[in-house]
């Protein structure tokens, strides 16, 4: 197997050198990544120094070997490089330890993956809001996996009012997955899968994914876009991907720089602003997953809870109010819708605008011109 390896000045060439010979790889050259206590001239000796050419890239190789240390790449250095070699599609090996890059499945169809550094962090909001945009020139439909999807994949061809999500939620399945939110707020075709397990660099353990993107393609449409899960990436080969990096992250911390380097478009620390999805009437109560502004809802908002994502603190939340307004998460259909409609309560679901200009660098990424 051609081999690329990291090596250091803090280590003497000769033992560099025989380290090289002694392992198990045709190697195509050396990268030398920094250190100089134990060079003894020039770093640019290469073969006759270490007997492999110094080189500044990874070339042709297959794998990349680190054969560096502390102190000239640490844990947060390492991981760059793994982000690096992954992206390029390489396996990154040291002593202890091997990061290989995800497998994605061909796709045949114009794709879009929208992907995210973590869980609530307006990637799905990101989906919804880019499917909107190409919507208006284009046939799309959106392909979401979550850790609740369905055991198969589903098509949602038209958006689910809350009744039909209420009884979804009294038939024992989940009401609020990110297929539905979609569906309801894009107002697209949408196809839910589910996932588990999630790596560092976002591969998953398992997933129907692959079945949710064959059934996107029978449908034959113009861009299929497909919605990740946390930091998870859907498991498929896309055309282009987004990025949604969270407010108190860093899109460059452990492997999400991996993430940005396979990213066409990045959005960091995104604005998003609750739209209601009906006129607001009464006094009104807001049920969010995560804090929230509603300054500039037009409505006598007499109550706030964010905690969608604890049906036992949700319950005290239940206030009297004359509209519920909620966002399509967790508990809002099987606590907050259920006590709304046995109450004469009612609910209006919340979308998420994406407030900035960002239109244009996201219609550069549909498969022919689209118009904003």
């Amino acid at each position: 197997m051609r081999a690329v390896a990291l090596i250091d000045g803090e280590h003497y060439a000769p033992v560099v050198r025989d380290a090289l010979r002694a392992l198990p790889y045709e190697w195509v050259g050396a990268i030398m990544v920094g250190g100089t206590e134990k060079l003894r001239g020039s770093t640019s000796g290469g073969d006759a120094e270490y007997g492999v050419p110094l080189v500044d890239g990874f070339g042709d190789a297959e794998i990349v070997v680190d054969l560096s240390d502390e102190p000239v790449l640490g844990p947060a250095a390492r991981l760059q490089w793994a982000s690096r070699a992954l992206a390029a599609g390489l396996p990154y090996v040291g002593a202890d330890f091997r990061f290989d890059p995800p497998a994605f499945e061909p796709f045949e169809l114009p794709s879009i993956a929208v992907i995210g550094t973590g869980k609530r962090v307006g990637k799905t909001a990101v989906t919804v809001h880019l499917a909107r945009l190409l919507a208006r020139e284009l046939d799309v439909v959106v392909v979401a996996m979550g850790r609740g999807g369905p055991p198969e994949p589903e098509l949602v061809t038209t958006p689910p009012t809350v009744e039909e999500l209420v009884e979804r939620s009294r038939a024992g399945r989940h009401a609020a997955s990110d297929h539905l939110e979609i569906a309801a707020l894009a107002g697209v075709p949408t196809i839910g899968c589910r996932r588990a397990g999630g790596g560092l660099a976002g591969a998953v353990f398992s997933s129907n994914v692959a079945d949710g993107a064959r059934l996107a393609a029978e449908l034959r449409p113009d861009v299929v876009l497909f919605d990740g899960s946390g930091a998870a990436i859907p498991p498929v080969a896309t055309d282009r991907r987004v990025l949604v990096v969270g407010r108190d992250q860093d899109a460059d911390s452990y492997l999400n720089t991996y993430r940005r380097l396979i990213s066409d478009v990045v959005i960091e620390g995104a604005e998003l602003r609750l739209a209601p999805t009906a006129p607001l009437e009464g006094r009104v109560a807001v049920f969010t997953a995560g804090s929230t502004d509603v300054a500039h809802l037009d409505a006598d908002v007499v109550h706030v809870s964010n905690r969608l994502g604890n049906r036992e603190l949700l319950q005290r939340d239940l206030v009297d109010a004359d509209t519920y307004l909620v966002e399509l998460k967790a508990a809002a259909i099987d606590v907050v819708a259920e006590h709304a409609l046995a109450h004469g309560i009612r609910v209006v679901l919340a979308a998420n605008e994406l407030v900035g200009d960002f239109d244009d660098r996201l219609l550069a990424l549909a498969p022919q011109a689209a118009k904003p």
